[in-house]
């Protein structure tokens, strides 16, 4: 079954495309991520299928129901974590599900009883009658997805969803959401530019520019690339270079971190060079391809991490990563 369905999708903002003709097909109760640099339209995406924004061409379908003409039916089986908080501090953590069930239209017994079973899926029982305002921020987050989940969704929607959490914080997140996942068979669709967060998922869906670049599982993806990077320091790089085109056949590119090599298999490379090359060798690393990779394999620009936190598009030419 198809929990997600989006065909020839468009959205404008004046003559620009933020999205741009997308093809999607997220399959039931399956983790599917968004992966793409800042401005590469996964957030008018989400909008788009959650209903907060109406496409400006194609179509779309969430749970069955189309989002330009259904979108009350889509809202009932949907649960939203936005990238920016939206809780109010000042409110209890029971106190900010209750106002979510008073929008759901949860009668009370059941929202009583709902309530209290997420703030116990969330191991947040012993803190339901603590401000918010006192919470961490991963705590503020695990609430958040809880009150996305308050409605029984069938499908969750999550936009960058551990944006400004460390990386413990983020673990611990991810391992509530897989756990969700698997406890109550929901369909999990998230937008990242998290490289690490893309491998919870099931598929992945490379975005770009608003165009969707490429799509698979994260293990189908980077085997696109299909090589590992061997790093090799040596007594002389430049000596080791010639010999590895003289006795192994391959490429090697002298880089101020050692010699480097793009091989099939490096890790039954390795032995051979330490043995046959001629030469002492210091050190050695095989690195397998990364998400990273495969973006800057399809787009020439790689995802790449700022000082600030962010992550910004780099160019090829900058370096290895």
């Amino acid at each position: 079954m198809t929990a997600i369905r989006a065909e020839g999708l468009y959205a404008f903002y004046g003559t620009t495309p933020a999205v741009n003709g997308l093809d999607l097909t997220v399959p039931t109760g399956a983790t599917y991520g968004f992966l793409g640099p800042n401005g590469a339209g996964k957030t008018t995406t989400i909008s788009m299928l959650t209903t907060l924004l109406k496409p400006t061409a194609g179509r779309a379908e969430v749970a069955g129901f189309d989002v330009a003409t259904q979108p009350a039916e889509v809202r009932r089986r949907i649960g939203i974590v936005f990238q920016e908080s939206t809780l109010d501090l000042d409110l209890t953590a029971a106190e900010n599900l209750r106002f979510q069930a008073d929008l759901c239209g949860l009668p009370r017994r059941e929202a009583r009883g709902a309530i209290s079973a997420m703030l116990d899926l969330m191991e947040l029982s012993e803190r339901g009658r603590i401000p918010v305002r006192q919470f961490s921020t991963g705590l503020r987050r695990r609430l958040e997805i809880a009150r996305g989940l308050l409605g029984a969704p069938r499908v969750l929607f999550l936009d960058e969803p551990t944006t400004g959490l460390d990386t413990q914080t983020r673990a611990a997140v991810w391992d509530h959401l897989d756990r969700l996942r698997r406890e109550l068979g929901i369909t999990v669709f998230f937008t990242t530019h998290q490289l690490e967060e893309a491998e919870h998922c099931d598929r992945i869906a490379i975005i770009d520019r608003g165009k969707m670049i490429t799509e698979g599982s994260p293990a189908e993806l980077k085997s696109i690339i299909g090589s590992d990077v061997v790093v090799l320091r040596t007594e002389d790089d430049s000596r080791a270079a010639d010999a590895v085109s003289d006795r192994f056949g391959l490429a090697a590119e002298l880089t101020p971190d050692g010699l480097l090599l793009r091989v099939a298999n490096g890790s039954t490379l390795v032995p051979r060079l330490c043995t046959q090359l001629g030469l002492t060798v210091h050190s050695v690393t095989v690195v397998p391809p990364t998400l990273d990779d495969v973006f800057l394999h399809h787009t020439g620009s790689a995802i790449r991490e700022s000082g600030t936190g962010a992550h910004t598009l780099s160019n090829i030419g900058e370096g290895l990563r």
